[in-house]
């Protein structure tokens, strides 16, 4: 029974204690909550992305117009008679004289029709004739192809001899033709003479 007495006083005493200290605890947190805060405060702002975002394409810039095409440049002519330079600084011509033996008519159309030069390229001049100051000519004979051809090119004549055979030779085979057309077919023409004259330029 004591026992019981003595619990009854002692649990009275700390729930007694247990008001006094709560009450403590409310009168000091008004005090604290009234004071000014000190200090400074941050605030945190969220903005709300833009849902609305403008694109802008951009189209490729048009090219400038091209400028117009050259003008064409105007072909060589085929025909030469050539005043040609070599190292020696000498300056000399070659006459290509109209070949011999044309018989007939000169045609251009597809139809019948005679052989007919169409290229003539100017010789070399000989070093040795040149050095020496040395003029003359060369006739050459030779076959035209039914191609247009040179074949089988022959000196018949020179002056002097043996000085502007090669050289005459050698241009002979560069020359080109019409050919001889009958009856719609393509002949060799045989015994064509060509005149070539070299004379130097004083």
């Amino acid at each position: 029974m004591f026992r019981y007495i003595n619990a009854v006083v002692f649990a009275f005493l700390i729930t007694v204690g247990l008001f006094i200290g709560m009450k403590t605890l409310i009168v000091g947190g008004e005090n604290t909550l009234s004071e000014p805060i000190k200090g400074r405060v941050l605030d945190f702002v969220r903005l709300k992305k833009d849902e609305n975002v403008q694109k802008k394409e951009r189209k490729p810039e048009k090219p400038p117009k091209p400028e117009e095409p050259p003008p064409e440049v105007p072909q060589p002519q085929m025909q030469t008679d050539s005043l040609a330079n070599n190292n020696s600084g000498l300056a000399f011509s070659a006459n290509l004289e109209v070949d011999s033996g044309l018989e007939g008519g000169l045609a251009l159309e597809s139809g019948d029709g005679e052989y007919l030069p169409i290229v003539k390229v100017a010789p070399i001049y000989p070093r040795r004739a040149l050095s020496r100051g040395i003029e003359g000519y060369a006739i050459v004979e030779f076959t035209v192809t039914k191609q247009g051809t040179v074949r089988d090119p022959l000196v018949v004549e020179a002056e002097p001899e043996g000085i502007f055979n090669q050289a005459a030779m050698e241009a002979a085979k560069k020359f080109k033709y019409k050919p001889r057309v009958i009856d719609g077919v393509a002949s060799e023409v045989a015994g064509v003479q060509n005149k070539i004259t070299f004379k130097l330029n004083r």
